[in-house]
């Protein structure tokens, strides 16, 4: 069934056809029916975790952290962090294709499989490895006809689908507005530095995406464009160069219903939150976006491996912050040292301390659930 569904089929304003959406629907809520989660489950499915290994069997670890521990899904990488010529869990296609599908048919539950394919600099697919991997930056099809950017997105959704990815952690929403800027601009991974450019950009992203049953990220939020440090090395405050003008490309796009989740950052920004970091802030989470912009869909952090939070924050305290600020899923890349390689089993050993000790409440836990099993029904995945 699946094979005959063509990115031809009319789509309504959320870039599904309604038929299928209402099938999906239908055919999650029957599966949520049958897969009943345990509290730990419950928690596990708000963790996207990198792992190590470009092959999996039924005894594989990461098999029984999905189908045993509820796993919500995992994070894929080209190169393995410390031994550069080795890969980490893509070294082909027919090899990521072999991975996916028993990384998704090993059980009941359908973990989200997540890469990062902006285009340019950012893309997991690398043509040295056999795939196309020539897919335009931001930059250069922000100077393009839609036309142009259509045909490109829906070349890479195509990809994404044929080799099993079901969650791209893209589109950048972030403007072009600082030409210091280290991780965006001189990157090119933003469309321009007009909101409305960068938004439409964004749209045409997604609905190839969503065309191939891909589910995407939009980020980051609340705007990374005018940042002068990179967070992956370290502390970034953007509070003396960020502007409300970088928040328009985010509540165009979430006003139009096309945003599956949306990724908050690791900068800092005091006239928001004058403590913490975007990523760990109830300001920033559960009042700007979700109250003035109105976004009720998933909340993502970026990488909480990334030295602007490890190097600051505890384990158990980028969990309970994280999880206070609203965020649905906790994103642990696990590309650093594999000797730090962060548990499934230990967050939630995690969690389940700090709701016993009343530091967090479970309904931040149930809603997280509503929120992604209602993100992954759109493209008929089981909870």
């Amino acid at each position: 069934m699946f094979q005959n569904y063509t990115t031809d089929d009319k789509l309504n304003v959320n870039g599904y056809n309604t038929s299928m959406k209402k099938y999906f629907l239908l055919l999650s809520l029957l599966l949520g029916s049958v897969y009943a989660k345990t509290l730990d489950q419950k928690i596990a499915t708000m963790f996207v975790l990198g792992f190590y290994g470009t092959t999996i069997d039924s005894n594989s670890k990461i098999v029984h952290d999905i189908c045993k521990e509820g796993l919500g899904g995992v994070l894929l990488f080209e190169r393995h962090p410390t031994r550069h010529s080795r890969a980490k869990n893509i070294s082909s296609p027919a090899q990521l294709k072999r991975l996916t599908k028993r990384l998704s048919s090993s059980c009941a539950h359908q973990p989200l499989i997540a890469v990062d394919q902006e285009g340019g600099r950012v893309q997991r697919l690398k043509r040295k490895d056999g795939f196309y991997g020539r897919y335009a930056k931001a930059s250069v099809l922000g100077r393009k006809t839609m036309d142009v950017a259509k045909k490109e997105y829906q070349k890479m959704a195509r990809e994404l689908r044929s080799v099993g990815i079901n969650f791209n952690l893209a589109p950048v929403a972030d403007m072009a507005v600082n030409r210091q800027n280290r991780v965006i601009y001189k990157l090119g991974r933003s469309y321009g530095s007009r909101a409305d450019r960068v938004a439409l950009f964004d749209k045409i992203f997604i609905n190839a995406m969503h065309a191939e049953r891909v589910l995407t990220s939009l980020k980051h939020f609340p705007g990374h464009g005018s940042s002068l440090k990179d967070s992956h090395k370290g502390f970034v405050d953007i509070s003396q160069t960020w502007s409300k003008k970088e928040l328009e490309p985010f509540r165009q796009v979430i006003k139009s219903g096309k945003a599956d989740s949306v990724m908050v950052a690791h900068v800092f920004n005091r006239n928001i939150d004058k403590r913490y970091p975007a990523s760990l802030s109830r300001n920033t989470v559960s009042g700007l976006l979700r109250g003035k912009l109105g976004y009720q869909g998933v909340v993502i952090t970026d990488d909480l491996q990334m030295y602007a939070i490890s190097k600051h924050y505890s384990l158990r305290e980028t969990v309970r912050l994280a999880i206070n600020a609203g965020v649905d899923i906790l994103l642990f890349g696990n590309q650093l040292d594999p000797k730090h390689e962060v548990s499934i089993q230990k967050l939630v050993s995690i969690v389940k301390s700090l709701l016993s000790k009343g530091e967090i409440r479970q309904e931040s836990i149930e809603r997280a659930n509503r929120r992604i099993g209602a993100m992954k029904s759109k493209i008929g995945l089981g909870r």
